[in-house]
């Protein structure tokens, strides 16, 4: 990656945040900080991954099995609102649990002149820092903060270039019940007891929200150590004063006594007051330097493995003299800014890298950052497309150590939904519904069937599985982890499904999440048979397991029953106006534009609808998404960064590149969060997976590249992609057209190229392999493979 390169990559501004949503992000995965950038009076918000509401129970109900057959009747006899009714009243859950703000650290710096000229808070996202510049007087400060993911800690640094000394009042506080005081070492500390409940914050109605109980819920602790370089300290319980130091370096660490989905916090005796002092005292031997060093080294070794440049190198270097908020605004009044659409992709690659890494819990609603005791939508695991689209970029965008979370999380999610789907429904497998927590809840929440009752986000999420296995074709992480899982899932598809009475299997119940339709009474329901999402999602799976059952040599007898299964599932079906159905049945829709288009899964993600192969599907698609379009869905963050993949893999650059600019135009917040409205970080998950999609596909067993280029990247390049079956691509293109690529092979397999125009592949020293618009060739492991477009007389 060239220096120049390396410079666009900031978000900047001239001001302090005034609000969350303008402060800057910092993460290892388990620790997240807000830092809002202000000079004489700094709000540092902190959240720790494992601080959540609750603890380990049975949230099953043990009465649903009972209504199901009632259910599945009256639906075959198009009685859907009855079945609703009876759905809603005997057959949900409970809500999930939250996951909750740590604390606050508020720093004052005294002894400023308050005007600040030639201020700038940073967060560089080619280092993982934070930083604050500004003048006093005649006086200048620089303030770096980040979270080392090697070292488990926070590091603060304050200096003044011109040798001016620092004076420093600190103190913590938390919105959750909690005490403070100081070690004997003379840290301060803040610890407390997490609550058992939290009510959600969709009704305001409960008298106890916030639920407390005496010797339940996690405990947590956060500390904070400073070293300086001379001047005076004072610490007095909950503060801490700093007077007359050279520099000063402040360290914090945070834990809770978590020790697992299903383990009552403590039982093993975790301390998070031990665990803090462990890490601030090995960090102390270090110094700042190399803990600096140290986490650099770590994050630029993941940062840096995708490279890319939209517009000229003037474009680039221009926009970057430009605050961010400044060009967010000159962009929503149409100014063309390409190298923000990069930055808009690899801040989705940084939040990514610093809400989810190995060993840690997996990115939610918000990633890993929530100021509010009560946030909105319990700040979970929503599983009937959030939280998927957190991981759409993981592989493609070369991250896949940070796509272990999620897979983690579903290995436990298969230990608690295997009890879900026995109790609920007396299947074998496991199944999951649409909201999980840190306890792995895998039953309906309360509320309505329309979200509480989908029992197929097992599905979805196996399918991050099998992404994972086909990025990376390793065979051991297959037969261990993958298809075990992927079984599981299957095996409950396998029971769920019945009989239609016309040869086929469907679902029922069945909902398409979060939508209505309109009874014959035109009465707005949800719970039908057999929605689109669902057999998508079983056609899916049971075509993935009947691959690895394959490739492993294992399971014949079930590769067969999928295999007769696979062939009775209900088919995609088009309804009279050459739209793709949502439903089993072409029911009026109650709400036209709905932000969910879950009919479209086979799509995008997924991929048996395509222009290739099934091009009449890709058109019913193509026109259920117009209408869908014009009637006004795409409206929230999430749901308009979904649109740029389902036209990217329509083949339509123009509308594709119109959500991206409708995304940074309109869904997102000062520092460049997605917006659902509130704050939701899958749009940022999804719009740097929907840019990638633009540049490069790999979903039909073969590479595409530049498949949607719009006409706004008239020239770039981008390095570090990663393809399906093993390949590292990189790409240069100008006047729209590729100029050269190159495809590493990590494993060695066959590859298969499209370019859309006749290319020469040749090895690295210029021996030719084969050469035309399709290009099949062998590889080896580790040897890379140069793509050439033919001159005009040769491609003749």
């Amino acid at each position: 990656m060239s220096l120049d390169q390396r410079q666009v990559w900031k978000l900047w501004y001239r001001k302090p945040a005034s609000k969350w949503e303008e402060a800057l992000p910092l993460g290892n995965g388990r620790l997240g900080a807000m830092v809002f950038g202000g000079a004489c009076r700094e709000l540092i918000q902190w959240n720790e991954d494992t601080l959540w509401s609750g603890f380990p129970r049975d949230t099953n109900n043990y009465e649903a099995l009972r209504h199901l057959s009632a259910a599945r009747e009256r639906i075959a006899s198009g009685r859907y609102a009855e079945a609703e009714r009876l759905i809603e009243d005997k057959m949900l859950g409970r809500n999930s649990e939250s996951f909750l703000p740590l604390g606050d650290l508020r720093i004052e710096q005294t002894g400023l002149d308050e005007r600040l000229p030639e201020y700038r808070r940073t967060l560089d996202l080619d280092t993982g820092i934070a930083s604050v510049e500004f003048r006093s007087g005649r006086h200048r400060f620089r303030r770096e903060m980040f979270i080392s993911a090697v070292d488990q800690v926070a590091v603060i640094h304050f200096s003044s270039s011109t040798g001016s000394e620092i004076h420093l009042n600190l103190a913590l506080d938390s919105p959750l019940k909690h005490e403070t005081g100081c070690t004997d070492s003379g840290k301060l500390r803040l610890f407390g007891q997490a609550p058992t409940h939290i009510a959600d914050n969709c009704r305001g109605d409960h008298p106890a929200p916030v639920l407390y109980e005496d010797g339940l819920g996690l405990r947590y602790e956060l500390r904070l150590a400073e070293q300086t370089d001379g001047g005076h300290i004072a610490v007095d319980q909950g503060s801490l004063n700093i007077a007359g130091a050279r520099s000063v370096m402040l360290l914090l660490a945070a834990a809770t006594n978590f020790e697992g989905f299903q383990t009552m916090p403590g039982a093993g005796g975790r301390d998070p007051a031990r665990l803090c002092e462990e890490w601030l005292e090995a960090a102390a031997v270090l110094g700042y330097e190399p803990l600096r060093t140290r986490h650099v080294e770590d994050h630029q070794a993941l940062f840096r493995r995708v490279e890319l440049e939209l517009g000229t190198k003037s474009d680039r270097l221009g926009k970057d003299g430009v605050p961010t908020d400044q060009r967010l605004a000159d962009y929503a009044r149409g100014a063309e800014d390409p190298s923000l659409e990069a930055l808009m992709f690899q801040y989705g690659r940084y939040l990514l890298m610093a809400s989810s890494r190995s060993g840690n819990q997996p990115a939610h609603l918000q990633g890993l950052w929530n100021p509010h005791v009560q946030p909105p939508w319990n700040s979970n695991y929503t599983t009937n497309i959030n939280t998927q689209m957190n991981y759409w970029p993981a592989e493609t965008a070369n991250l896949r150590e940070c796509h272990e979370p999620l897979i983690g999380m579903i290995r436990e999610l298969a230990v608690t939904g295997a009890r879900t789907a026995k109790i609920h429904y007396n299947a074998r497998g496991w199944a999951v519904h649409h909201n999980v927590d840190l306890w792995r809840t895998a039953g309906p929440s309360g509320g309505k069937a329309m979200w509480a009752f989908w029992p197929m986000a097992g599905p979805w999420l196996c399918r991050h599985l099998w992404e994972h296995y086909r990025y990376h074709p390793d065979l051991p992480y297959l037969r261990e982890t993958a298809y075990p899982l992927m079984r599981g899932a299957a095996l409950f598809c396998l029971d769920w499904l019945v009989e239609d009475g016309r040869g086929h299997l469907l679902t029922s119940p069945s909902t398409s999440p979060e939508n209505l339709f309109l009874t014959a009474d035109g009465v707005p329901c949800a719970v039908s048979a057999g929605s689109t999402l669902d057999m998508a999602l079983i056609r899916e799976l049971f075509r993935s397991c009947i691959e690895a059952s394959r490739l492993l040599e294992t399971d014949k007898e079930l590769r067969e029953k999928m295999e007769r299964a696979l062939a009775r599932l209900l088919p995609y079906r088009v309804d009279a106006g050459g739209r793709l159905m949502e439903w089993s049945e072409p029911f009026p829709e109650a709400e036209p534009g709905h932000r969910h288009v879950s009919h479209l899964y086979g799509l995008y993600p997924g991929c048996d609808m395509n222009l290739r192969d099934t091009p009449q599907l890709a058109a019913a698609a193509a026109e259920s998404l117009k209408v869908r379009i014009d009637s006004g869905s795409g409206h929230t963050g999430w749901s308009c960064a979904w649109l740029i993949n389902l036209f990217a893999r329509l083949r339509q650059p123009q509308q594709a590149y119109r959500y991206i600019r409708t995304l940074l135009t309109r869904s997102v917040h000062p520092n460049l969060f997605g917006d659902h409205p509130p704050f939701q970080i899958d749009a940022n998950f999804g719009g740097a997976a929907g840019l990638a999609e633009m540049l490069l596909q790999s979903h039909l067993d073969e590479i595409e590249l530049l498949p949607a280029l719009p006409p706004a990247w008239k020239s770039g390049r981008v390095g570090g992609l990663k393809a399906r079956g093993g390949f590292l691509v990189s790409m240069e293109w100008n006047d729209g057209k590729l100029q050269s690529a190159t495809i590493t092979s990590t494993h060695g397999q066959n590859c298969r190229i499209r370019c859309g125009i006749p290319v020469r592949v040749e090895r690295e020293d210029g021996t030719p392999l084969t050469q035309g618009e399709l290009c099949a060739f062998e590889t080896i492991k580790g040897f890379a493979y140069v793509i050439v477009p033919l001159p005009a007389d040769e491609a003749a």
